[in-house]
């Protein structure tokens, strides 16, 4: 695992299009060990399409996607299964297997990816919902339980291969402010003791501002970054009116840069 604050992912002059259809162009930044990331925007920017780009789902049209420097889209697909090892990723939804129990569900990838015996799997599943407060529910089924916990649940699983680079996407999505808030907090703790690289997808100002430690912000219209930094810096001092529009949905606008609850 790189140190913390050394470079780990970087887009460079990425374009991405969906057939004909272009939905982002000339894209820049860098990542780096230990942050949480946010790629933030509206409905229609682009902040899931980069994240497809990023963990291996849809080929840039223009420009390299590095991680440790290594271009992905350059090598074999041997070395892409290597990287992408790395990832941890939780869907929307959690996207959990129904039939399956939440044990079931963690250890599907340890089965899959490893030689664990059936002993040390058991023990990681237990590591991992743990990790996530979810202790006595290994035996339940993703209906039995409320929508926070399935998200925690498939963070659980997420987890289960120990990546050093976990990717969300719109992870408060579908759930109340406390559930959301908690789900924040669990990723901040997870960052703070295991050095995890986090990668969020969202347009939620609450997790935004909790959570964020750098950011860009997408504009469906000019497709392409109109803002970088970190998100309170920018909702202080951008004097871009549409990043302005974007940060303070819940604020009062005095004038570019300065704002009032």
């Amino acid at each position: 695992m790189p140190e913390a604050g050394q470079p780990i992912i970087e887009l460079r002059d990425i374009s991405l299009a969906y057939d004909h259809y272009q939905v982002l162009q000339g894209i820049n930044f860098t990542i780096r060990q230990g942050e949480i990331f946010i790629i933030m925007g509206g409905t229609g920017s682009g902040k899931s399409t980069i994240l497809k780009s990023m963990i291996g789902l849809l080929p840039p049209t223009k420009g390299q996607v590095l991680y440790d420097g290594v271009s992905f889209w350059e090598i074999e697909p041997f070395q892409q299964d290597q990287i992408m090892r790395r990832f941890g990723i939780l869907y929307q939804s959690g996207a959990l297997w129904s039939s399956m129990t939440l044990a079931q569900n963690i250890a599907l990838p340890l089965e899959q990816n490893t030689d664990l015996d059936k002993k040390e799997i058991r023990d990681i599943v237990a590591l991992k919902l743990s990790l996530v407060g979810l202790e006595g529910f290994a035996n339940f089924y993703p209906s039995e339980i409320s929508g926070g916990m399935r998200k925690r649940a498939g963070l659980a699983r997420a987890l289960a291969l120990d990546p050093d680079i976990l990717f969300f996407d719109e992870h408060s999505t579908g759930l109340d402010p406390i559930s959301a808030h908690n789900l924040d907090e669990l990723i901040l703790q997870l960052r703070d003791s295991l050095g995890t690289t986090v990668v969020v997808v969202t347009h939620d100002l609450e997790s935004i501002f909790a959570i964020g430690t750098d950011s860009i912000l997408l504009d469906a219209e000019s497709k392409t970054i109109i803002a970088s930094g970190n998100p309170k810096n920018l909702l202080n001092e951008s004097q871009d009116q549409r990043v302005a529009a974007f940060l303070s949905r819940s604020k009062k606008i005095l004038k570019p840069g300065v704002y009032n609850d």
